[in-house]
């Protein structure tokens, strides 16, 4: 497929146009898009419209395609799987893939203990099944997670989920027994009450006493932290916080849980992103770029948390399909054959250089921050720190009018959050950043939200 940015109708196009005319009366409305134009084809660092407009894609389906739309290991394998059946159901009659790809995770994941896995559909899936086998493992019931996070859409991972609208919104009531503790936010961080600055140790020990007098560490199963915030803004916590954590999990005998759903495979140049400080999870959680766009995740940790529920305790009827396990093969074939782990750093320094550029120039970038090729600009009002989600909204929707797709995240909206695929040519994402530096420069100081209404 060319890697060519290249506009020939407005955008959305007609054909775009008409497809959204169906989509109002077929799909309910509590479903979004963040961009206005639909997909027929993509591939390496573009996405192709039904009305031939060729994007340069700086979302990944949201860390999804990380080696690549359609990358050729991944439908290779595919086919194959297919070819000979789609579906047994693991729990009825089992298979070699599911197998393979749960020892390829045990080869993987952090720690050289041993470990054991469970496969599911969805990212959600596997955090709650995390939360199941933790509190199986230990005997207790509360859950610990962190300020800005975000682990799901279901009625427990809802509970875990920090931000209210879009995801929580009018669904509640939630799941009992989960509790929030301060994260560190190095650049919202303040200082502690001897005015020191609050550096990771710091933050660690502060959520650590949060918990310990407002839960009691005695009653919490399991700690569940993502290595690097997605949905919460690409928060990378302060060095030393995810160390501090772990070590107090360690003493008080609850289950450290990893999310790296959107972090791992590759995507922040180590296979997953707790390697960058030593951190050794008791569970990984999994998916996004697990399998190359099928939807996969998994759930895997030290054997004997893992076989603590009872047996027939874990699974689905989808979870581990036979084409989902074959594109994790192949996309795991892919990360090696194109040296993806150093591939994603080359990527990460790139798109950091040219954000820093565009901060020194542009008082609105308050923040550039992030790990490998996951990098996030956080917007604000010139001269402080106040959030400037309309800002981070406007930069988005003119990206894609001029052929660029930029993502938006952060509890606040305010975050422009950046996840190329690593097969993405250079070329191109100087050439997306050349377009959004036009857009930074054409969009006036005040900026006002969708509706005109501040």
């Amino acid at each position: 497929m060319p890697q060519v940015r290249r506009l020939v109708t407005e955008v959305p196009g007609p054909r775009s146009r008409e497809l959204a005319a169906r989509r109002s009366a077929a799909v309910s409305a509590a479903v979004g898009s963040s961009t206005p134009f639909y997909a027929a084809a993509a591939g390496g660092g573009v996405v192709v419209d039904v009305d031939g407009n060729s994007y340069v894609d700086l979302g990944s389906g949201i860390a999804v395609t990380t080696v690549g739309n359609a990358a050729p290991q991944v439908v290779d394998a595919v086919v194959e799987q297919v070819q000979r059946f789609t579906h047994t159901c693991f729990m009825v009659t089992p298979y070699e893939a599911y197998v393979q790809v749960c020892e390829l995770l045990a080869e993987l994941t952090p720690g050289d203990h041993a470990k054991k896995s469970a496969l599911f559909t969805s990212g959600a899936e596997a955090v709650e099944n995390a939360v199941k086998v933790a509190r199986a493992h230990t005997g207790r019931q509360a859950v610990v997670v962190f300020d800005h996070a975000y682990h799901g859409r279901t009625n427990l991972t809802m509970a875990m989920t920090a931000k209210n609208s879009p995801y929580k919104d009018g669904f509640g009531p939630f799941a009992p027994e989960v509790y929030r503790a301060p994260l560190s936010y190095p650049f919202r961080e303040g200082r502690d009450a001897d005015g020191r600055p609050v550096d990771g140790p710091a933050a660690a020990r502060r959520a650590i006493d949060h918990v310990e007098k407002q839960v009691g560490a005695h009653r919490v199963a399991a700690v569940v932290v993502e290595p690097v915030q997605g949905e919460g803004g690409f928060i990378v916590p302060a060095p030393g916080f995810l160390p501090e954590i772990a070590a107090w999990a360690r003493r008080s005998g609850i289950v450290l849980v990893a999310d790296e759903v959107q972090t791992g495979f590759a995507r922040t140049g180590r296979m997953f992103a707790c390697e960058h400080e030593g951190v050794v999870p008791d569970l990984v959680t999994s998916a996004k770029g697990i399998a190359g766009g099928l939807p996969l995740s998994a759930l895997t940790g030290r054997a004997e948390i893992m076989d603590a529920p009872v047996p027939g305790g874990l699974g689905g009827t989808y979870g581990g399909n036979p084409a989902a396990c074959a594109a994790a093969l192949g996309a795991l074939r892919a990360v090696r054959d194109g040296d993806l782990l150093a591939r994603a750093v080359a990527v990460g320094e790139l798109l950091t250089t040219r954000l820093r550029r565009l901060a020194a120039r542009d008082a609105r970038v308050g923040d550039v921050r992030g790990r490998g090729a996951m990098v996030a600009a956080e917007l604000v009002r010139p001269g402080t720190r106040e959030p400037h989600p309309a800002l981070a909204a406007a930069v988005a929707r003119e990206a894609v009018r001029r052929g660029v797709v930029v993502l938006t995240c952060g509890t606040w909206g305010n975050v422009l959050r950046f996840l190329p695929p690593l097969t993405c040519p250079d070329a191109l994402l100087e050439e997306a950043f050349d377009v959004l530096e036009a857009v930074f420069a054409d969009l006036g100081e005040d900026v006002l939200p969708a509706g005109g209404a501040r």
